[in-house]
């Protein structure tokens, strides 16, 4: 019996999936112990958009450490803060036109969703919010609330409340969610108590690789606007260049009140999340949400030389649009080719097989992990096969990948 069965919790997952001991990652490549290679179709569940080890933000890092610089900071001043707010300024949200304040929350992306909730129901002065269907915000209460998994609720151990469930776009033929949310909160008679705002993902990653259109984004939006609705998008995931600009929600021409942003938004896997919000909304009192680890002074060396090095100009977006293209013509291809039914989905670098028969799905990714593949399942049923390649990927290890993973579907498929 190995250490980890023996003394770590139950609770693990991702260990099973993959029961291998991983000793070093460059690039899009793993090595386990043994020497066999890996390519990463999953990049630490998003947080790796710019690959394992990334030469260009490792370098700051150690001149950092060996500087001595400030590693924990709680919300104190420090330069690396301050060097991380400027470059987001000047990358990120200047050229966008984007008013918004950063707060520091917690380290993780549910920490930003609870901020975000805590913020909107202290603007709004209610308590109810609106999510939807298949829903993924995290696994602490109130985001796991807010998520549509009966999975993973059911370990909440009590209940989850304070949330209007609409139906996500496409989530069933015929249906219409945000007209029924329109009409229920446009007549008397709709039974719920008034919601102060909205959190939605543009791409449901662990729903399943859902895409809103970006038309029922703008209906979406103008809802908000209409019913005086806080709009919270919830880009954690798909953020940080994953579906091509920067901001999932860029394409739709929508502006959220609040945006949470985590994962990748370090650059190196290091914790890190922010919730940027309207100035109107800043209304909160010092120390009225804080968190000890809020103030990682590494992650804001190496996220802001992400964002120098990777947002300067629009070559990375290119670059993973080419990718996305690539992604995408092969994926239909090898849909078409199978006598079962398996369906293409996603946007951008983030893309999915989704499985008629839901099991095949894990049996796929169990068969590609075998051939030196890591891909995950996503769904409520683990029916999607979920890839997140680096945006960083050569073209090459890309190729290989896909041809990988190709080989396991046609096995099994």
């Amino acid at each position: 019996m190995s250490i980890v069965d023996e003394l770590e919790s139950e609770v693990r997952s991702y260990c099973r999936a993959w029961p291998t001991t991983f000793q070093e990652a460059q690039g899009a490549v793993l090595t386990d112990i043994s020497g066999k290679e890996y390519t990463d179709f999953f990049s630490g569940a998003g947080t790796l958009n710019y690959g394992h080890n990334n030469e260009l933000l490792k370098k700051p890092l150690i001149d950092y450490l060996t500087s001595n610089g400030v590693t924990h900071g709680l919300d104190m001043t420090t330069a690396a803060k301050t060097e991380f707010l400027e470059v987001f300024r000047s990358r990120i949200l200047a050229p966008r036109g984007l008013p918004y304040k950063v707060q520091f929350p917690g380290p993780t992306g549910t920490n930003a969703v609870e901020a975000a909730l805590k913020l909107v129901r202290k603007v709004s002065g209610r308590p109810n919010v609106v999510a939807f269907t298949n829903a993924f915000h995290g696994m602490s209460l109130g985001s796991l609330a807010l998520t549509g998994n009966e999975d993973k609720r059911a370990g909440a151990g009590v209940p989850l409340g304070h949330v209007l469930r609409v139906p996500y776009d496409g989530f069933a033929e015929g249906v219409d969610g945000l007209a029924l949310l329109d009409r229920t909160l446009s007549d008397g008679g709709g039974g719920c108590d008034r919601p102060g705002a909205v959190v939605v993902e543009t791409v449901q990653g662990e729903g399943g690789v859902n895409v809103a259109r970006v038309e029922w984004l703008r209906e979406l939006s103008d809802l908000c606007r209409r019913h005086e609705l806080l709009l919270v998008v919830d880009d954690i995931q798909m953020g940080c260049g994953r579906t091509g600009a920067f901001f999932s929600f860029e394409e739709a021409g929508i502006v959220p009140d609040v945006v949470c942003l985590s994962k990748s938004i370090s650059g190196y896997g290091l914790p890190m999340a922010l919730v940027l919000l309207r100035p109107e909304l800043d209304v909160w009192r010092p120390g009225e949400h804080n968190g000890t680890f809020r103030g990682n002074n590494l992650a804001f060396v190496t996220g802001a030389a992400a964002l120098r090095e990777y947002w300067s100009d629009s070559t990375l977006e290119k670059s993973t649009g080419d990718l996305a293209e690539e992604v995408h013509e092969r994926l239909t291809g090898l849909a078409a080719s199978l006598r079962t039914e398996v369906s293409v989905r996603g946007r951008g670098l983030v893309q999915g097989l989704r499985f008629a028969h839901a099991p095949t799905a894990a049996a796929v990714g169990r068969r590609a992990f075998e051939l030196g593949l890591l891909v995950e399942t996503s769904g409520p049923r683990d029916e999607v096969l979920k890839l997140l390649p680096p945006l960083t990927i050569p073209p090459a290890t890309l190729d290989a990948g896909l041809a990988t993973l190709e080989r396991a579907v046609r096995e099994l498929a």
